[in-house]
């Protein structure tokens, strides 16, 4: 089977062991990225890829679509309940958001963004640009409610999670034939390499110090990329993955730590509609689910399910050695 993993590349490095005590090790958790950590800052904008409507979010608190791309949490949530910051991690974009929220981190994330700003306008997202000024703006709300000192203290060293870049080879690069013709797997790879690096070199020059860059999974395993690149028995696609483990590879030319695929039954297929290609619009109200999502690892046909998160959040929790502190 052709497994989930995630990869990581930590500028400062984390252990928790099984039996560590987690409460206080940071005092927030913050994400930047896609899809996968945007918790509803695509709501309010005109986009298509939005999750504020059903099934997205069955199993969340209430039942109710949040703009989460999932049957329920997500990895922000998850890492801030096993690190018991909170039960949940927020949009900044939120009408709702509470000043307590705030100062335990949010959410910047658009669904569709890139490191490659063209793939951020193409979905029309939220740009890694505008989320570094979403800190800024961050910045000085905190301020004005705890003053600068603790403002700083609650920036510096909280979690900082970045978690971008599969859309940029999905949706972009094997997307585009005009940029194909530009620039070869390895070419695009190293450009969005560089883009990265300048994206994290910003963040730190803001303030983030403990900073967490996930890689990309195999993209040619998404149960959309099956149906659409994978042939007529819907194999994974070796080309996509290997463009993501080159990508993986120069993200990190030290760490190449990889969990364990999620222990659940189907993998090939999304819980939501035929699990072929429905994703966003395409996963809606009108669409059948599974009946027992915790057996499947994708909720639609690109995004993962909470069950599928929760176990790739904790091997990595577990795995990771403490050199934050």
């Amino acid at each position: 089977m052709a497994g989930l993993g995630f990869f990581l590349c930590f500028l400062g490095w984390m252990n928790l062991c099984d039996g560590t005590e987690t409460t206080g090790l940071f005092p927030g958790v913050f994400a930047y990225g896609d899809s996968v950590v945007d918790q509803g800052n695509n709501n309010g904008i005109i986009t298509l890829a939005k999750a504020n409507f059903e099934p997205y979010g069955k199993d969340f608190a209430g039942g109710i679509p949040t703009g989460r791309f999932s049957n329920g949490k997500t990895p922000p949530d998850l890492i801030a309940e096993e690190l018991n910051v909170k039960y949940a991690v927020p949009a900044f974009l939120d009408p709702n958001l509470t000043s307590g929220d705030l100062l335990t981190g949010v959410s910047f994330a658009s669904g569709g963004c890139g490191f490659d700003p063209m793939t951020s306008r193409l979905a029309s997202a939220i740009p890694l640009s505008t989320q570094l000024k979403f800190l800024k703006q961050y910045k000085r709300k905190a301020i004005a409610m705890v003053g600068s000192r603790r403002a700083d203290t609650i920036v510096n060293d909280s979690l900082h999670l970045v978690v971008v870049g599969t859309d940029d080879l999905v949706n972009t690069y094997f997307t585009l034939g005009a940029l194909r013709l530009r620039y070869n797997v390895s070419e695009y790879t190293d450009y969005i390499a560089s883009r990265a690096s300048d994206f994290v070199r910003e963040l730190h020059e803001t303030g983030a110090r403990r900073i967490a860059l996930f890689g990309v999974p195999p993209v040619g395993c998404l149960p959309s990329q099956r149906t659409l690149a994978g042939g007529p028995e819907r194999q994974c696609n070796d080309e996509y993955n290997e463009a993501a483990r080159l990508l993986n590879s120069k993200l990190s030319n030290v760490v190449d730590s990889r969990a364990s695929s999620p222990a659940t039954k189907t993998h090939d297929r999304g819980c939501c509609g035929t699990g072929l290609i429905e994703v966003t619009p395409l996963c809606n109200v009108y669409s059948e689910t599974c009946g027992d999502d915790s057996e499947y690892v994708f909720w639609d046909s690109y995004h993962p399910t909470e069950m599928a998160y929760r176990i790739i959040v904790r091997q990595l929790l577990r795995r990771y050695v403490r050199r934050f502190f």
